[in-house]
C-alpha cells in the first residue's frame, strides 16, 4: 500500500481517488521538526506553500529509505530543496498547468481593486462611513500592462487584458514569438519598467535582491501600479512602502509577502494597498485540477 501525507492538505476528490487505487492518504500538518520524523513513515508526500521540505526532512527520509517522492501542489518549488532531494533519488515534481488561470483572474482582480479603490472603499463602508468622493479611480482600458515572466500564467492575464483593451509589454528569458501582434510584444526589462502603467510579476523567487527594489521602482512611470501573485521575495517591501507614501507607486495588488503570515502591517494596511493572503490558487475549480493532478503523478510513479 502507498502512503502518502499530504501536510498542507488535499482536494477531497484527489483523496477518494487515491483511495480507490488502494493508498492510504493521511492529511496532517506537521511543524518542521516533527516532520523529520513523519517524512520516514510515507512514500509520498505532497505539499503547498505552508510546508518546507530541507536538507534535514530529506535526510530524515533517507533514513528508512521510504519517501520516493515529492508533490508540491501548485507551480513554484521554492519550498523545496529540490536538487538535494533530487541527488538523493527522492522525485521532486509540481502542478504548473493547474492554478495558472485562477492567478491570473487574481491579478487582474487586485488591478480593477488597485484602480478602483474596491478594498479600502468596502472597508470604509463597513466602518459606517460614506466616502464616495474620496475614491475617483482611473480605468484599465487603454493602459499598458507590463508582465514579467511570460509563461503560463503570464499569458493567461495577457490574453485577459488584451480583451479589456490593453497593451501588453512582456519580458521573459524565453520568448514564443508566435504570441505577438498589436496588442502584445516582448521588450526588455528596462523598456517594460518605464513604459509600463501596470507590472505585473510572474516569476519565480529570485537569488540576490529582489526584482523589484528602489533602483528597478526609480526606472518607472510616476503613478504606477505593482501587482506581485508570484512570490514576496520578489519585492524590496520597504522600497514599494516609500514608493506608496511618496506617489511615486499608485497603488498595488499583492497575494504574496516577504513574511507570512504578513508582518508589514504598515504595507497592508496602506490605503492604496489591495491584499489577499496568499489565495492565487485557492479556487474551487483549480484545487480540482491540482489534485487531478497529483492523482496523475502518483499513479505514474507507482503504476496504479
Amino acid at each position: 500500500m502507498i502512503k502518502i501525507l499530504a501536510s498542507d492538505g488535499m482536494e477531497k476528490g484527489a483523496i477518494a481517488a487515491l483511495e480507490a487505487k488502494g493508498c492510504e492518504v493521511t492529511c496532517e500538518y506537521f511543524d518542521p521538526e516533527a516532520l523529520k520524523e513523519a517524512v520516514k513513515q510515507y512514500d509520498v508526500l505532497v505539499v503547498r506553500s505552508a510546508t518546507k521540505v530541507r536538507e534535514p526532512h530529506i535526510d530524515a527520509a533517507l533514513e528508512t529509505g521510504k519517501l520516493q517522492l515529492v508533490i508540491r501542489g501548485g507551480v513554484g518549488v521554492d519550498n523545496i530543496d529540490v536538487k538535494y532531494a533530487e541527488e538523493k533519488g527522492i522525485t521532486v515534481r509540481n502542478t504548473p498547468k493547474a492554478s495558472s488561470d485562477a492567478v491570473a483572474e487574481l491579478a487582474l482582480a487586485h488591478m480593477f481593486s488597485v484602480a478602483r479603490f474596491v478594498s479600502i472603499a468596502g472597508h470604509t463602508m463597513r466602518e459606517g462611513k460614506w466616502e464616495k468622493k474620496a475614491y475617483k479611480g482611473i480605468e484599465l482600458t487603454g493602459r499598458t500592462v507590463g508582465i514579467v515572466g511570460y509563461g503560463r500564467i503570464g499569458q493567461a492575464l495577457g490574453k485577459r487584458c488584451q480583451a479589456l483593451g490593453m497593451k501588453v509589454l512582456a519580458y521573459d528569458i524565453y520568448q514564443n514569438k508566435d504570441l505577438e501582434c498589436d496588442t502584445m510584444r516582448y521588450v526588455e526589462m528596462d523598456e517594460l519598467l518605464a513604459n509600463s502603467d501596470i507590472i505585473s510579476l510572474h516569476v519565480p523567487s529570485l537569488p540576490g535582491q529582489p526584482l523589484i527594489n528602489a533602483e528597478t521602482i526609480a526606472k518607472m512611470k510616476d503613478g504606477v501600479i505593482l501587482i506581485n501573485t508570484s512570490r514576496g521575495t520578489n519585492v524590496d517591501e520597504d522600497a514599494l512602502l516609500a514608493a506608496l507614501d511618496s506617489g511615486k507607486v499608485y497603488g498595488a495588488g499583492l497575494d504574496v509577502f516577504a513574511e507570512e503570515p504578513a508582518k508589514n502591517a504598515a504595507l497592508y494596511s496602506h490605503p492604496h494597498v489591495s491584499c489577499t493572503p496568499h489565495v492565487g490558487a485557492s479556487t474551487v475549480e483549480a484545487q480540482k485540477r491540482i489534485g487531478q493532478e497529483i492523482v496523475n503523478i502518483i499513479s505514474e510513479k507507482f503504476g496504479l
